[in-house]
């Protein structure tokens, strides 16, 4: 291969002139470790894609897209982990003696060099930007790396089903990291943080134990153990989570952090009793997780208008409601964290903490020791506190305390379990909040859901079918649906997004709360003189747009 530099071959195609080069060359001085190309990105003196494209021109090589590529794993574990790491090389395929791989620096001779010694193949190279590449690198190998966890593990003796298991038989010490068990658990949170999964289940059966992921809010099987791995496996996660490994007989909680990527990562653990032993639920709670629209509290520009005045109250109460999984808590903390900027004393009593936020005090419930959101509320009330989090008004005690503490010049955020965001009225009226309460409390009221979208590498359109009619206007005719892709790990879905059904409420709605009016009248007032959309109306824009498909709008028809 010609030796070539990157800078003359830049300055050649007009993208940096010699002094940005300089500058470039002088910074590399001071921070040897970085490459020339990163740092002219850096510097923004050029953008990666005209670097790839300069590179792949000059050097006659392909620019690989690693997102919609389809890349055998075979040829991966060709290239071991440390050196695909190193220099960022991802193999692709093989066929026969030829390797192609990705890589985002093909000038780098060493390193090519090395991967060609180590695979004894012949290299076809391709090029792409540097961060899909490295997703892509921790993606596959975590993959194999769950997989030969998952092998080693289900090959190893354990103790046969039926007979006592022994606390002696628990891994302990930290010289022992390379244990079956231990590898399993690891590569298991590994491969669920690079699938973006919210949740780790491991559910014990009559012959095996299943491991299912959920993703994108829906389950999917992972893999399957040998049922005698089950109580190793439990008793694991058990000292990982500080719980007793000597109880079970009677359901148990608990958390542990670790950090992947460069990114702190807690778990919250739950365990249960079943028929067949103890089914262990992991939530991974990310504190750097992408999230659309995040500096508007992942909401839309409609939604972050008519929500962003209801953070000025003096007082009142505001209530986030929708289902479990619709990320209630998520929106939550969010706008703690950016309250928690102002010179005010905000204290939290949750069930569980789900992430630490600095500046705010926090305080989980104690059901055992008798902590329960209400005695917890009360006790915060006589912390001086300005700003309250409940999170979660289950019962008729803490939503009246939530409600008078509101209208005794607290802000109060918590959550309800309805359907739509009026509801939180009649709600309200259940736990037996009186009317006129209720009407000098509450400042707004948000219902969210979270809907899937639609992976826009293998998106198509598809004609509106005349069932899909009945809930979509005219102006309709199609619609987009993913068929699956590499990228979107053959789901047809990427991400999700959430929708916001506001109501402010304003003097015109607290009179109409105070003399109980019918729900019909408040949905119009919210609806007409407000402007409120619905969940469904912003399902059908997410639909009109091709974000989503339409059985993630059709969820929605439910909460109209």
């Amino acid at each position: 291969m010609k030796s070539l530099r990157l800078g003359e071959l830049l300055i050649e195609v007009g993208y940096i002139t010699e002094s940005q080069l300089t500058e470039a060359l002088a910074y590399q001085k001071k921070n040897p470790s970085k490459l020339i190309g990163a740092i002219l990105v850096e510097l923004k003196f050029i953008k990666e894609t005209q670097l790839v494209n300069t590179l792949a021109q000059k050097m006659e090589i392909k620019v690989a897209d690693v997102d919609r590529m389809t890349i055998d794993i075979e040829a991966v574990q060709l290239i071991p982990k440390q050196l695909a790491e190193k220099y960022g090389i991802l193999g692709v395929k093989q066929n026969g003696s030829i390797l192609t791989i990705v890589t985002n620096d093909p000038l780098d001779f060493y390193a090519l060099e090395d991967i060609r010694q180590t695979t004894e193949k012949t290299l076809d190279i391709q090029i792409s930007e540097l961060q899909p590449l490295r997703k892509a690198i921790q993606y596959y190998y975590s993959e194999i790396t769950a997989r030969k966890a998952m092998q080693t593990a289900n090959q190893t003796p354990f103790m046969e089903t039926g007979k006592l298991f022994s606390e002696s038989m628990v891994i302990t010490d930290a010289e022992t990291s390379d244990a079956p068990t231990i590898r399993l658990i690891d590569s298991l949170i590994q491969r669920a943080y690079t699938l973006q999964a919210s949740d780790i289940h491991i559910e014990p059966f009559e012959d095996e134990t299943v491991v299912r992921l959920r993703v994108d809010g829906v389950m999917m099987d992972y893999m399957n153990l040998q049922k005698s791995l089950h109580p190793s496996l439990i008793a694991r996660i058990k000292i990982m989570a500080n719980l007793d490994i000597t109880e079970k007989r009677l359901p148990q909680d608990g958390h542990f952090r670790t950090r992947l990527d460069k990114e702190d990562l807690n778990l919250r653990v739950s365990m249960i009793p079943t028929v067949f032993g103890e089914k262990t639920v992991m939530r991974l709670l990310a504190k750097n997780a992408k999230i659309d629209h995040s500096g508007q509290f992942g909401m839309n520009d409609y939604a972050y208008k008519q929500f962003l005045p209801m953070l000025d109250f003096p007082n009142g109460i505001v209530y986030i409601t929708g289902p479990t999984g619709s990320g209630k808590s998520t929106t939550l903390y969010m706008v703690l964290e950016h309250l928690a900027q102002r010179n005010v004393n905000i204290s939290t009593i949750e069930d569980p903490v789900e992430k630490n936020i600095k500046g705010i005090n926090q305080t989980q419930t104690n059901l055992m020791a008798g902590l329960t959101f209400e005695k917890g509320l009360r006790a915060l009330l006589r912390q001086d506190p300005d700003i309250i989090m409940v999170g979660e008004t289950r019962d008729t005690e803490t939503a009246s305390i939530s409600v008078r503490a509101a209208i005794t010049g607290h802000v109060v955020f918590s959550t309800l379990h309805t359907n739509n965001a009026t509801s939180s009225i009649v709600r309200l009226r259940d736990m037996g909040v009186e009317n006129y309460l209720i009407a000098n409390s509450l400042v707004g009221l948000v219902a969210q859901r979270l809907m899937r979208k639609n992976c826009m590498n293998c998106r198509e359109e598809v004609e509106v079918t005349p069932s899909e009619r009945v809930w979509l206007p005219e102006d309709i005719h199609k619609t987009y649906r993913s068929r699956g892709c590499p990228s979107c790990k053959n789901t047809g879905f990427a991400g999700r997004v959430a929708v916001h059904e506001v109501v402010s409420v304003d003097k015109e709605l607290r009179g109409m709360i105070a003399r109980n009016a019918p729900m019909d009248e408040v949905d119009a007032y919210a609806r007409n003189v407000q402007g409120m959309k619905t969940l469904l109306e912003q399902g059908i824009d997410l639909l009109r747009k091709g974000i989503i498909p339409y059985e993630e709008m059709l969820k929605l028809i439910y909460y109209v």
